[in-house]
């Protein structure tokens, strides 16, 4: 939320259209903390830091599933008003899945094994297919087209602000040391896939966002490491 009043203020600057700030605030406010963030943080902290890291996936999964997508629907070429986005957001099944998942979990009731079996094969192909439609994006994008600044605005609050942001909220959230280093590592991942996939959906200027997810995906190379250095240098506490 905090990034999308930054993309707020930045669309009174610049008085960004609709689709325009919908598809700026999918490309700096949604992190890839699933299958970036997750091996990152296993790596560098163990398995103690993937438990953390998975329920701060699945919350932001919950966001992106809705909030993401109230923002792609509201951003598309044929948006309507707002009960019609309010109606595609409702249609969408990933948080209903998500919710009927958790109603499961609290009345330990199991699924059989084939349906599980359909569901695991299901859940392996979405990462494939996500990086599928992100390089055909890519395939078709005209460099010469390309919007660099407000991508490079994009990636600047995905990959800097980002990360300050979730520091500044460590100084006044009572939680240990771990978590907090966790925050700020998932904080900096960047931009999240599944926008790509969102952003063609509801054609959310889906070359934009494949764009910055790119972009801030190969830039994260560099900055992942250098905020390890910090964070190893300058534990907090």
């Amino acid at each position: 939320l905090s990034l999308v009043l930054c993309v707020f203020i930045l669309s009174r600057i610049y008085g960004y259209s609709k689709e325009m700030y919908c598809a700026m605030i999918l490309s700096s406010a949604f992190m890839n903390n699933g299958n970036y963030g997750t091996p990152v943080v296993l790596l560098v902290f163990g398995a103690a830091g993937l438990d953390i890291a998975i329920v701060l996936m699945v919350l932001q999964q919950l966001v992106m599933s809705t909030i993401g997508m109230y923002y792609a629907a509201k951003g598309g070429e044929d948006a309507g008003d707002g009960k019609v986005v309010l109606k595609k957001v409702l249609r969408m099944p990933v948080a209903y899945g998500a919710l009927l998942g958790l109603l499961f979990q609290l009345m330990d009731f199991s699924l059989p094994k084939e349906v599980m079996t359909g569901v695991q094969l299901v859940g392996d192909a979405a990462i494939p297919t996500i990086m599928l439609i992100l390089g055909m994006q890519l395939a078709v994008i005209s460099f010469k087209q390309v919007d660099y600044r407000n991508i490079s605005y994009a990636v600047l609050l995905k990959l800097f602000i980002s990360p300050l942001i979730a520091f500044g909220f460590t100084l006044i959230l009572p939680v240990d040391d771990l978590v907090k280093q966790i925050m700020i590592l998932v904080a900096a991942m960047p931009t999240a896939a599944n926008t790509t996939l969102m952003a063609v959906q509801f054609r959310t200027k889906p070359e934009f966002v494949s764009s910055t997810t790119f972009l801030s995906t190969v830039l994260s190379i560099v900055t992942l490491p250098v905020l390890l250095w910090i964070l190893s240098m300058h534990p907090l506490g």
